[in-house]
């Protein structure tokens, strides 16, 4: 199991996908692996997510990660119980908006738990 709070900042959310394709290498799951690159991209939309929608300055997210028989799982955990992520189309003429959209299109399963006081973790779980 791996696991790590990160700064809920832009760089922050870079960080916790190259700490996931380093971690995955240290398991074995080679980097620019099909396997790999599609947990880069969990990684970042949900690390994203955590900052841009559901950051409060100067709290930190935490990025879990757990493979066991080939199954990977991802868990971002956010200071933001109040904002749960729902997996909608945008309007067409949107400029963002679909990444929990390819997010859910990458997962086998996924979905969020609250966590107590301010708290949500969303998962996410993916053969590899």
């Amino acid at each position: 199991m791996f696991r790590r709070r990160i700064a809920a900042t832009r760089r922050g959310a870079r960080l916790a996908r190259l700490l996931s394709v380093q971690q995955l290498a240290e398991w074995g799951v080679p980097r620019g692996s099909d396997a790999s690159d599609t947990a880069a991209l969990i990684v970042a939309e949900l690390a994203a997510n955590a900052v841009v929608h559901a950051g409060v300055p100067g709290r930190a997210f935490e990025l879990g990660l757990t493979l066991r028989a080939r199954v990977l799982r991802v868990e971002v955990t956010d200071t933001r119980a109040d904002k749960r992520p729902v997996a909608a189309p945008p309007p067409p003429d949107a400029e963002s908006g679909r990444g929990l959209l390819l997010v859910e299109a990458l997962a086998d399963r996924w979905g969020t738990v609250e966590g107590g006081a301010a708290r949500k973790t969303v998962w996410v779980e993916v053969g590899i």
